[in-house]
C-alpha cells in the first residue's frame, strides 16, 4: 500500500457507516444512529496505522541519506584515485593540470549529484509528509463529522425521552 492508503480506506470505512447508518423516525436524514463500537475500533485501527507511516516516511529518509553518503564516498574515492594518478604523472605540467582539471569536474558531478539526491530525498519525504498531513486533516473533518451525528443524535434523544406520554 502506498503511504496513508489504509488510512484513507479506514476514513472511507467510517464514512460508509455514517451514511449507511439509519435516520430517527422524526429526522430528515441529517441525523443517524450508529454503532459506536464499530467507530472506536476503526478509530483505534487508525491510531494503530499512524506511528508506521512515521515510520516508514523516517526509514525512507534514512536510506536517501545512506545513498548520499555512499554517493559522497564513491565521490572521494574517485577524487582520491585521480589524484594519485595525477601524482604520478607529475612529471608533465600539462598532465598534472589535466588530471586536477578532470578531478575537479569529478569533484562537481558528485556535489551536483549529492545535492539532486538530497533534493529529490527531501522532496519525496515532503510529498509523504504532506500526504500524511491531508489523510490527518480528512481523518479529523471525519471524525468532528461522527461525532457532531453523535451528538446530533443524543440531544435527540434526551429531548425526546423528556417528552410525558
Amino acid at each position: 500500500m502506498q503511504p496513508g492508503e489504509e488510512i484513507e480506506s479506514l476514513v472511507d470505512e467510517l464514512e460508509q457507516i455514517v451514511s449507511e447508518a439509519k435516520s430517527p423516525l422524526m429526522d430528515n436524514g441529517q441525523k443517524k444512529i450508529v454503532d459506536a463500537q464499530d467507530i472506536y475500533e476503526i478509530l483505534d485501527e487508525i491510531r494503530r496505522v499512524f506511528p508506521q507511516e512515521f515510520t516508514d516516511a523516517r526509514r525512507i529518509l534514512k536510506e536517501e541519506q545512506e545513498r548520499i553518503d555512499s554517493a559522497q564516498q564513491q565521490a572521494n574515492s574517485i577524487i582520491a584515485d585521480a589524484q594519485q594518478q595525477a601524482m604520478i604523472l607529475a612529471g608533465d605540467q600539462e598532465i598534472v593540470r589535466l588530471a586536477q582539471q578532470q578531478a575537479d569536474g569529478i569533484r562537481d558531478q558528485a556535489a551536483q549529484y549529492e545535492r539532486d539526491t538530497r533534493y529529490n530525498a527531501e522532496e519525496y519525504a515532503d510529498t509523504v509528509l504532506a500526504h500524511l498531513e491531508e489523510n490527518l486533516k480528512s481523518l479529523t473533518s471525519s471524525v468532528t463529522r461522527v461525532r457532531q451525528t453523535l451528538d446530533e443524535n443524543s440531544g435527540a434523544r434526551n429531548t425526546t425521552n423528556n417528552v410525558p406520554w
